[in-house]
C-alpha cells in the first residue's frame, strides 16, 4: 500500500501501549487453533450490548481482571514501530475519509480513538486479553489493537499484508460508524428482543462493517494510493475469517445459523461492493433480502 501520498499527520497519537503480561502467561491457550473461537478472535467484534451500555463477548473478557501496568516500550527499542506507525496512519487516514462522507451529508463525525496495546488491556468495556484480537469497544468509543494479531494474521490465517491489516482497521471503524448512526443499539435491542435473529442480526452488523471498510478502500484507490496486490490482500483477508471456513479450519461441520460474522463469500462480496461503489448508502445489509 502506497503510503508517499497520503497524509501521515498524527493528529491523534494511540493511547500508550501496555506491557507483555507475566512470563508464564500463554496467548495462545486464549487463541486455540482458531476454532469457533477464532470468530470472535479475529475481526471484528462488535460487542452487541446496546452502545455506551457495553457489551458481552463469550472469550476474552474478564470484568475482574486488570492489564498489566508499565511504561511505554521506548521507540528505538520498540519492535513494532513501523506497524504502529502504520496502524496509526490508516487509523487516521479512514476517520478523515468518514468525516468527509458525514459532513458532505451536513452532519458531525465524532473522531474514534486508537489504543495499541500488548497481552491485555482495561478497556471501557471490561478487560480484555490479546485472545480477543481487534475490537472496537461503543462504551469509550476507542478501537484496540493487539498487534502481535498481524502477524498472526500472517501464519494462523494465511491472510498477510499491509493492506489486509489496514481492512482489518477500517472495518472496527465501521463499527464506530454503526456506533454513531445509531445501527448498534438497534441490533443489540434485537438480540434482547428477539434472541432468535440475534445470529442474523450480528451477521448483517458485520457484512455492513465489512462493506464501511470497502468504502474506505475505494476512497484510497481513487486517490491513486494503493500498490499492485493491495485489494487482493483486503479481499483474502475477507475471506479467510469467513465461519464456514474458520469452522472447517476447526473441523467442525459448516453451520449456517451459527454463523455471526458471515461466510467468507458474503463477507468478500460486501467489502467488494463497498470498494467498488464507494457509497455508503449502498452498505444497508438490514434492508437487503439476500446478503
Amino acid at each position: 500500500m502506497a503510503t508517499r501520498s497520503i497524509d501521515r499527520r498524527r493528529d491523534r497519537r494511540p493511547r500508550r501501549r501496555r506491557r507483555a503480561a507475566p512470563a508464564g502467561r500463554s496467548r495462545a491457550a486464549g487463541r486455540g487453533g482458531l476454532g469457533l473461537v477464532g470468530v470472535v478472535v479475529f475481526i471484528a467484534i462488535q460487542l452487541l450490548g446496546g452502545g455506551a451500555g457495553g457489551f458481552s463477548v463469550p472469550a476474552g473478557f474478564d470484568p475482574a481482571a486488570r492489564a498489566p501496568s508499565g511504561e511505554p516500550i521506548p521507540p528505538d527499542q520498540d519492535p513494532d514501530r513501523d506497524l504502529k506507525d502504520f496502524s496509526v496512519y490508516v487509523f487516521n487516514n479512514t476517520q478523515a475519509t468518514w468525516k468527509r462522507i458525514f459532513a458532505q451529508q451536513g452532519d458531525l463525525y465524532e473522531r474514534a480513538k486508537l489504543v495499541l496495546y500488548r497481552e491485555a488491556v482495561d478497556t471501557g468495556c471490561g478487560s480484555a486479553s490479546s485472545a480477543v484480537g481487534p475490537f472496537y469497544c461503543p462504551s469509550d468509543r476507542h478501537v484496540y489493537l493487539d498487534l502481535s494479531f498481524y502477524r498472526d494474521m500472517e501464519t494462523q490465517l494465511q491472510a498477510g499484508g499491509e493492506f489486509a491489516w489496514a481492512y482489518v482497521i477500517a472495518h472496527e471503524l465501521g463499527h464506530h460508524v454503526q456506533e454513531q448512526l445509531g445501527v448498534s443499539n438497534q441490533v443489540g435491542r434485537i438480540r434482547r428482543q428477539d434472541p432468535d435473529r440475534a445470529n442474523e442480526a450480528s451477521v448483517r452488523l458485520e457484512l455492513q462493517a465489512d462493506c464501511y471498510a470497502g468504502v474506505w478502500a475505494n476512497s484510497v484507490y481513487e486517490a491513486g494510493d494503493l500498490d499492485p496486490g493491495d485489494v487482493e490482500e483486503a479481499l483474502h483477508a475477507s475471506e479467510a475469517i469467513g465461519d464456514d471456513r474458520l469452522q472447517r479450519q476447526a473441523g467442525h461441520e459448516i453451520d449456517p445459523d451459527s454463523f455471526t460474522h458471515g461466510s467468507s463469500a458474503q463477507r468478500r462480496a460486501w467489502f467488494e461492493r463497498g470498494r467498488t461503489r464507494g457509497e455508503p448508502a449502498d452498505c444497508d445489509t438490514f434492508s437487503a433480502g439476500d446478503i
